[in-house]
């Protein structure tokens, strides 16, 4: 009797397998490797509550978790920490899911989401954005405007928020929108303004800069190899969210690109970036634009 052995479709690259810790190979040889590549991904069938759930710990324990409607019909979920809160309110969290800005929800990253409420004593506040391909650029900024205006007017109310205290924070593209929203929220034309410049940038692996390229040169070419995200999966992400290449060049799409003097104008900026990620290098460029504390793994 013959074996037929399934071939894989997200192979480590042998250059690579080195500087990788031997638990991720692990993991990746058990749960990715025979995975079917994200460009071949329908984004719609994929949005099953079960996405992205390998590995996933288990979300602590809040005071107090609930949910509300932006004026476009989206949701967003907010977290409350166990215990009373400082007599000037909560610091707040507006936190934004990764996904590629195709994939995610509500569902999406609540370990993370718990661990920052509990660690940092603060309500944090997740956007279920509009998702391409259905809703292209700028969409999901729009609906991440639509929730810091909220939680400065509204939220601050419900939720007892001290709203010279907030920060933006997101994990992939995530982390584009929260880029994004903090450097719209130093505007001068931003409404409500804000009563002190935005506290952080909290940026997980973000995507900063659409230009980039596996090319000579580019920012991607140094780890193009890196597992999981690849050349091709990033090129698919963006189809599926812009419009045409005219859009990678504006700073609503590519943080790194504003105007130098939003840039300082910008809040201070915590950036993880994964050593092995396709995405370090426009993280660490982005990073040089700020007082910031640099982190990498």
């Amino acid at each position: 009797m013959s074996i037929t052995l399934q071939k894989p479709t997200q192979p480590l690259h042998p250059s690579v397998i080195p500087n990788l810790d031997p638990e991720y190979i692990d993991f990746h040889q058990k749960y990715i490797l025979h995975s079917p590549p994200q460009q071949e991904w329908d984004p719609v069938q994929t949005r099953g509550p079960e996405l992205m759930t390998i590995g996933r710990k288990t979300p602590l324990e809040v005071g107090k978790i609930e949910e509300f409607e932006l004026k476009n019909r989206q949701m967003m979920r907010a977290y409350t920490p166990l215990g009373e809160p400082p007599k000037s309110g909560w610091p707040g969290l507006v936190y934004f899911h990764g996904g590629g800005w195709a994939l995610g929800g509500l569902n999406s990253e609540q370990s993370i989401i718990t661990n920052l409420c509990v660690g940092a004593k603060c309500v944090v506040i997740t956007v279920d954005y509009r998702l391409a391909p259905e809703n292209k650029f700028p969409a999901a900024v729009e609906d991440a405007v639509e929730a810091l205006q909220w939680i400065l007017t509204v939220g601050k109310v419900l939720l007892n928020i001290n709203t010279s205290k907030i920060a933006a924070g997101g994990f992939s593209a995530g982390g584009n929108l929260a880029a994004v929203i903090a450097l719209k929220s130093a505007e001068a034309s931003f409404d409500p303004p804000l009563p002190a410049p935005m506290a952080l940038q909290l940026l997980f692996a973000p995507t900063i800069d659409q230009t980039a390229s596996d090319g000579p040169g580019g920012r991607w070419e140094s780890n193009k190899h890196a597992p999981f995200l690849w050349p091709v999966h990033m090129e698919w992400f963006k189809s599926m969210y812009f419009r045409s290449e005219e859009d990678w060049l504006k700073w609503e799409a590519s943080p790194l690109l504003a105007p130098e003097e939003l840039l300082k104008k910008a809040p201070k900026a915590w950036i993880g970036a994964g050593e092995m990620d396709i995405l370090c290098n426009e993280s660490e460029a982005y990073a040089e634009n700020f007082d910031k504390v640099w982190c990498g793994s």
